[in-house]
């Protein structure tokens, strides 16, 4: 079966060239477009599509208000901005109101359906250059420097080395053997414990901690002995 998809932006002729492109991708079928975010709504109601493309900046009512407004109505529906704003706070705001992805309107076109389809896959997408802003973002928040800080369980920790694999509440539930339920309410903690809201900050903070740990190590000198064994 298809995934049905919508997408809400208010430049007609950059919405035309996407469902164009999209048209092409195996997996999907387009159910509807709108120019705004009222009209959106409508269609959002009327068609209750798999998965939404939404711009962010958008006359009337904002993208993120849109967004808001989907994921209280139906918080399984995938929705990915599809917006020009590389902006951090933009960025940040879209995670935490439920963005199942964030892609910039420069990317190349040809990545479109197979990022969208990572997102049909369970997975949080993001372009590739906003991984480093997010990650700068998250330095100036109120989170733990280090794994051992942040006091998960070891469950909590297994779940959270999932999510930095980009696997899915589905995926992961049925690695360790327990039901989704169990798995969401780990998520749940865990991100409590982070101090972070989404699956991508967590997945983008094990990054960051593992990178940090590999120049530590890097930077350790080599003792007497260790340095006798180099040739």
């Amino acid at each position: 079966m298809k995934t049905t998809l919508l997408m809400i932006d208010d430049h007609p002729l950059f919405r035309r060239g996407v469902l164009q492109l999209l048209s092409d991708c195996e997996g999907f079928q387009i159910v509807g477009e709108a120019s705004s975010g009222v009209e959106g709504l409508q269609l959002v109601t009327d068609l209750n599509p798999d998965l939404i493309l939404l711009d962010l900046n958008m006359h009337g009512i904002s993208g993120l208000e849109v967004l808001k407004v989907i994921k209280t109505r139906s918080p399984d529906t995938w929705v990915v901005m599809l917006t020009v704003s590389d902006d951090a706070a933009d960025l940040i705001a879209a995670l935490r109101s439920g963005a199942d992805g964030y892609l910039l309107k420069d990317m190349d076109p040809d990545m479109l359906c197979g990022k969208l389809g990572q997102v049909v896959a369970g997975n949080v997408i993001l372009s590739e250059r906003l991984t480093q802003l997010l990650a700068h973002a998250m330095r100036s928040q109120d989170t733990p420097r280090q794994p051992n800080e942040a006091g998960l369980t070891e469950q909590e920790q297994r779940i959270l080395d999932y999510i930095a694999q980009g696997k899915s509440n589905k995926q992961i539930a049925r690695e360790i053997d327990i039901s989704d339920g169990t798995v969401k309410v780990h998520v749940k903690h865990l991100l409590r414990k982070l101090n972070l809201h989404s699956r991508l900050e967590a997945a983008v903070w094990v990054a960051a901690n593992q990178k940090r740990e590999n120049r530590q190590r890097s930077s350790i000198p080599l003792d007497a002995g260790d340095a006798s064994n180099v040739h």
